[in-house]
């Protein structure tokens, strides 16, 4: 479902460069969630602006669905991934409705039938109708994840792309946002790459992960390796005993 092979991003030149990916590959089947672990900066969130159509300084080879992706995207090829963000305050325009901001990729892809839409994607994600026509201020910060999670799903997307998707809430709605995450891959047989620093959030969600450091992948964990708490590399082995995870 997604294919990637020599990805790499350098932003700037000359001796201001910064060479945030490095020549990675990795592959994501349909129906699989796989993380990306590492600090900040070392440029898991990069990884997917490029998947996401966000940015297009790189170079490599991306496939989505069997499809091979490049800098510039065609309207349907936009259909194929669709980023959840971090901050769902940040993402959702402050003097827009929250219709209005579920409404925007339905209109941007020529779709009809919109309010009806709109008013299923809240209503999938655990919120009623009415809030259509609140603003995103009236709103807790998980009913704004909520409704980032169902701004994402409108599409129809195979693929979600969760950049921290659960770092900016509150501990106690955290478990609420990642169910309902687990519950949307299954029912839909979604494909999610999950970028966190959370190794808990991690091993609660996904089948696989990468260690990234320094725009490189220096380690890969199965689920069972998570559960046991085996690492493959120093770097890997840090960063679960700085999470206190352990087996």
């Amino acid at each position: 479902m997604i294919n990637v092979r020599d990805l790499d991003v350098v932003f700037a030149s000359g001796k201001s460069s910064n060479h945030v990916v490095r020549g990675i590959s990795f592959q994501v089947n349909q129906g699989e969630t796989l993380g990306i672990v590492g600090e900040s900066g070392c440029g898991k969130s990069t990884v997917l602006r490029c998947l996401a159509g966000m940015e297009s300084g790189w170079t490599g080879h991306i496939e989505l669905g069997g499809k091979p992706i490049g800098k510039k995207r065609s309207r349907e090829e936009l259909k194929f991934a669709q980023m959840v963000f971090q901050d769902p305050y940040g993402s959702l325009h402050p003097r827009h409705r929250i219709g209005t901001a579920l409404a925007e990729p339905l209109r941007a892809m020529r779709h009809s039938d919109i309010w009806s839409k709109v008013e299923r994607a809240l209503i999938q994600v655990g919120l009623p109708a009415s809030f259509a026509n609140r603003f995103p201020h009236e709103l807790s910060g998980g009913q704004r994840q909520r409704v980032a999670i169902a701004r994402a799903l409108i599409l129809s997307p195979p693929i979600l792309l969760l950049d921290e998707p659960t770092s900016a809430l509150d501990v106690s709605v955290q478990a609420e946002i990642l169910n309902l995450l687990a519950d949307q891959r299954e029912e839909k047989g979604l494909t999610y790459l999950l970028v966190s620093h959370d190794l808990a959030v991690i091993g609660h969600m996904c089948d696989r992960v990468l260690i990234m450091k320094n725009g490189c992948f220096v380690d890969e964990l199965t689920k069972a390796d998570l559960q046991a708490g085996t690492t493959h590399d120093a770097y890997a082995r840090e960063l679960f005993e700085a999470s206190f995870i352990e087996a």
